[in-house]
């Protein structure tokens, strides 16, 4: 007879560049949880928008993309980044952008997008537990997860993670230019009527401004597995 225990969750959320990805990754690894990127969703989501040429402010257009859109995560072959396909084609490299960040950031202030992509959230929820990372796991598509935190750092720090992770890329940016874009998408996230950026009720708080990753693992690791 299946256990009715409720699968155990563990949410991570927080804003863009906190570190909430990698953080989850190895936190997943060490719990031998499965992981959603949630932000992955709706990046991919704003990528398909995009390739369809469709107005990220054609709230009803957006939508019936979200809703028809192919999403599915397959395991890189040398097992680093998660591949992320959409509607066939690998996106993982594009939708890491900041320009689909943006997009990301325009098409989850559009409720009808974010009803459309919660179903699919829930279903990542399987045994032995998951690791949910993104900016309303722990309010909103997990409210019952027993274990919550919020993970944060300043803005400067943001920018400067980011920054090396682009350029490592190839990509040309500049550390004030995405320090201006992380601000703005803050203030976007944090202030949206649906699901703004706060952190749940009863969530451990982490800035990770200064603190080595390992560090950050091992604080949330002790909030599941306590000593």
């Amino acid at each position: 007879m299946p256990s009715r225990t409720p699968v155990p969750v563990l949410t991570i959320d927080g804003p863009s560049g906190s570190g909430k990805g990698t953080v989850s990754r190895l936190v997943a690894e060490r719990l031998g949880w499965h992981m959603l990127d949630s932000g992955a969703l709706y990046r991919a989501v704003g990528y398909a928008a995009s390739m369809a040429d469709i107005d990220l402010t054609d709230a009803e257009a957006v939508t019936r993309c979200a809703q028809a859109a192919k999403i599915r995560f397959q395991p890189s072959e040398d097992g680093r980044d998660t591949r992320v396909i959409v509607n066939g084609h690998d996106a993982t490299d594009e939708i890491r952008t900041e320009t689909c960040g943006a997009a990301a950031s325009a098409v989850a202030a559009i409720p009808a997008v974010r009803e459309a992509l919660r179903d699919k959230q829930l279903a990542f929820r399987k045994r032995p537990g998951l690791v949910a990372d993104g900016r309303d796991m722990g309010t909103v598509i997990f409210p019952d997860a027993p274990f919550k935190v919020f993970l944060t750092a300043s803005a400067a720090e943001r920018a400067k993670r980011r920054y090396k992770q682009l350029k490592e890329k190839g990509l040309s940016v500049t550390i004030s230019g995405l320090q201006r874009e992380i601000e703005a998408r803050d203030e976007r996230d944090a202030s949206r009527p649906v699901a703004p950026l706060r952190p749940a009720e009863g969530a451990l708080l982490v800035d990770s401004t200064g603190m080595p990753i390992d560090a950050v693992v091992a604080k949330v690791i002790a909030l599941v597995q306590p000593d």
